[in-house]
């Protein structure tokens, strides 16, 4: 399933490989659905990464993230999938996805995956 969302994804050259560094996206109309109680659950998703020599293109990364809307799916599974799509496409030298999501009967929850290049 998660390479169908990712094929989505598109990305552009990056026309500053030579220079480190970071850039920051927020997302704060996230919606996915629980799989337990199919009730909808919003927050907020922050990608932030080291580019190489691709930089992800925002409106495929807007098409991509509102596939989520009807998918039912755990906030850990959605935040490693966000980040393994990503990787995939992106090739980073870092990233790291933050997946903050709304109350929910009185709890809040925030989950954080990173990503570093192997050096070797």
């Amino acid at each position: 399933m998660s390479s169908s969302f990712r094929d989505i994804l598109e990305t552009f050259e990056n026309q500053y490989a030579g220079r480190r560094y970071t850039i920051e996206i927020v997302c704060p109309e996230f919606t996915s659905v629980c799989p337990r109680t199919g009730q909808p659950d919003f927050g907020t998703i922050i990608i932030r990464y080291i580019p190489r020599r691709k930089c992800v293109e925002l409106k495929s990364l807007k098409f991509y993230l509102q596939r989520y809307r009807n998918e039912g799916i755990f906030y850990e599974h959605l935040t490693n999938r966000i980040l393994d799509d990503l990787v995939a496409v992106v090739e980073p030298e870092e990233m790291t996805v933050t997946a903050k999501f709304n109350p929910r009967g009185g709890i809040t929850t925030t989950v954080t995956a990173e990503f570093r290049a192997s050096t070797s």
